[in-house]
């Protein structure tokens, strides 16, 4: 009975305010004092029973809430025939509810427009070679799908046969589409815009990208800050206050309207709401333009960063090394390529696919027998019984490989110009030295210089590139600071240092390599591309490894910071306006004390679905 009065509430909402209608009609038009009296009393009985159920499920859990007061207050109206004060009361209240649900949805407009474009069906290669059109829940890992043009990827997987243009921004924020070929990989809930493609599904459901999106966004959305948590201690202890005021007036001053009408005053409702509002919000905007933040709590303090620390590589440069120049220095060199390519075709390492990529495929490919990789030196492997070693100076130092003056020199002059250096030894003779460089990314400076004005003051990369290299690439960019040769433990010490200086830290970094510095800072962001290590490292996540991102970022967490900061003095401030109106003013009754502090509520959640619409203002220059 109870649930179904509840679900009716907005209908008892509109009846009551129907019935006030007639009461006052029935009195200031027909004169009909009789009429206006039931209709009020009717107003206020049906009008309460929502409230009061409401009341009576919280004190179940020992909670006096704001619907409590509320009942209490209506009752003591009607008990001293305040009839019209009741009436009222009861349905501002009821609409206040109403608006407030209507306009919260609206806060959630992005979570809601993420999960509405999780696909629910794929087309399904069956046994007899046809496609099906099946439930996205009959998809597994290992399935031949087909996408058509305009319709929704429905998994995670890798494209087999066909070309098209696919729209990423449920997944990256960017709207320009993204043209697709075979063995590219493709993202469920992206849309493909032209094309037929077919493709293997290698992740379903949950486990897909998209689906970790939609997971973080809506554990983000209802995160609690350290504020959230400390208002709803507060409220646990305020609202009890309210009541034993109210009690405490009545004593003194043996006025029973003046105590009932103090417990409608005092409600906390845009205290409590608040602070959880613009949160929602915020990570709402986010979350639109491919930028997770990971609750409220990551808001406030990435607002409140000073110090921005970079990993340089697939950060502030593009992340597609090439190789740019070669010395040889052996006899052999078709050999000394080829044992170079079967080792590098086993690494991970971001400079492997330059190497690759310059040599092509070799006549002969070579078996690895033993492949050490040494952390931030390089990789020392066996092939035929042959000792090869790649990797950089200190590792060529360390294995006791002798370097000429010509060597030497070569090293020197090419890391100047901000190459990066991968030397290769075959049985302890250096024959090879190739030259390797990264390009800023486009408008990263422009990108820089806002956050300066953002309040970044220190701009600082930490990297495990020479330092030649590292100090072009700041001197361009005008860091602060600017650091090579270093280790993932040398760039989580120096974090420390920073916070050791009361520097409030953010990493930006690639998610794999950086993950004790992204753990370290106090907001680890992490350039993404949508990889599951990025979504599961970064407090901070910039979909699509866009650096151009960061300052929206910012500036967002900022201005939700704001927002909630504004919220707070908000609802602070109309609770002392009205306690103070009451007490040394004689216009301020029940009905307006209901209606200012309903309108505060509401003045609360539009201020926070400002942030919805959120735009960076652009770099005047």
């Amino acid at each position: 009975m109870q649930k179904t009065i509840l679900n009716y509430k907005n209908q008892i909402a509109f009846l009551s305010l129907f019935l006030i209608v007639i009461a006052f009609s029935g009195h200031y038009l027909l004169g009909l004092e009789k009429l206006s009296q039931i209709a009020l009393m009717i107003a206020s009985i049906i009008g309460i029973i929502p409230i009061a159920i409401q009341a009576y499920q919280s004190i179940r859990v020992k909670v006096i809430s704001i619907d409590v007061l509320v009942t209490i207050a209506v009752i003591g109206a009607f008990v001293i025939k305040n009839y019209e004060e009741s009436a009222i009361v009861t349905f501002l209240f009821l609409f206040g509810s109403y608006l407030e649900k209507k306009t919260l949805n609206k806060t959630r407009s992005a979570i809601k427009e993420l999960t509405e474009m999780a696909p629910e069906t794929a087309l399904k290669k069956m046994s007899d070679g046809m496609y099906q059109e099946v439930s996205i829940n009959l998809v597994e890992v290992g399935d031949f799908l087909q996408v058509k043009t305009g319709s929704k990827v429905p998994v995670d997987g890798k494209v087999i046969e066909g070309e098209g243009s696919i729209d990423e921004a449920s997944i990256t924020g960017e709207s320009v589409p993204v043209n697709k070929k075979q063995s590219d990989h493709v993202f469920a809930g992206t849309i493909l815009e032209n094309g037929t493609l077919h493709i293997i599904a290698e992740k379903v459901g949950e486990d897909t990208t998209f689906g970790k999106i939609i997971e973080l966004v809506e554990s983000a959305q209802d995160s609690k800050s350290e504020a959230e948590r400390f208002i709803d201690k507060f409220s646990t202890f305020y609202t009890p206050l309210v009541l034993v005021l109210a009690i405490i007036v009545y004593l003194i001053w043996q006025d029973i309207e003046l105590a009932i009408t103090i417990l409608v005053l005092g409600c906390p409702g845009a205290l409590v709401i608040g602070v959880p509002v613009s949160n929602v919000a915020g990570i709402g905007n986010g979350a639109k333009q491919g930028i997770l933040l990971k609750g409220s709590e990551v808001i406030h303090d990435f607002s409140k960063i000073d110090t921005i620390v970079f990993d340089k590589t697939g950060t502030l440069t593009i992340g597609k090394p090439v190789v740019s120049s070669v010395e040889y220095y052996g006899a052999d060199l078709k050999k000394t390529l080829g044992y170079l390519y079967s080792i590098e075709k086993e690494s991970l390492h971001p400079l492997a696919k330059a190497i690759l990529d310059y040599i092509g495929e070799p006549a002969t490919n070579y078996r690895v027998l033993k492949n050490e990789v040494v952390k931030g030196g390089g990789i020392i492997a066996d092939i035929e019984g042959i000792r090869i070693v790649v990797g950089n100076q200190k590792l060529m130092i360390d294995e006791h490989i002798e370097l000429d003056q010509k060597m030497l020199e070569d090293i020197k002059n090419f890391e100047l110009k901000g190459h990066s250096i991968v030397l290769t030894a075959v049985d302890n003779e250096l024959e090879l030295l190739m030259c390797i460089k990264d390009q800023i990314r486009p408008d990263v400076k422009k990108q820089l210089d806002q956050l300066r004005k953002q309040g970044a003051k220190n701009l600082i990369i930490l990297s495990g590139d020479n330092q030649g290299t590292v100090g072009l690439v700041s001197k361009e960019l005008g860091m602060t600071e600017a650091y090579g040769n270093m280790l993932p433990e040398d760039k989580q010490a120096f974090i420390k240092k920073l916070q050791r200086e009361h520097k409030i830290v953010a990493f930006v970094g690639d998610g794999i390599n950086d993950s004790p510095s992204l753990a370290t800072a106090q907001v680890g962001i992490a350039m993404g591309n949508g990889t599951d290590v990025a979504i599961e490292t970064g407090d901070v996540v910039l979909m699509n490894s866009d650096i151009s991102k960061l300052p929206h970022a910012f500036g967002l967490a900022k201005a939700t910071a704001r927002n909630m900061k504004q919220n707070i003095g908000i609802a602070i401030g109309v609770v002392l306006w009205l306690i103070i109106s009451l007490l040394f003013s004689e216009w301020m009754n029940m009905s307006i004390g209901m209606l200012v502090h309903e309108a505060s509520i509401l003045i609360v959640i539009l201020n926070g679905m400002r942030l919805l619409k959120y735009k960076r203002k652009p770099t005047i220059r």
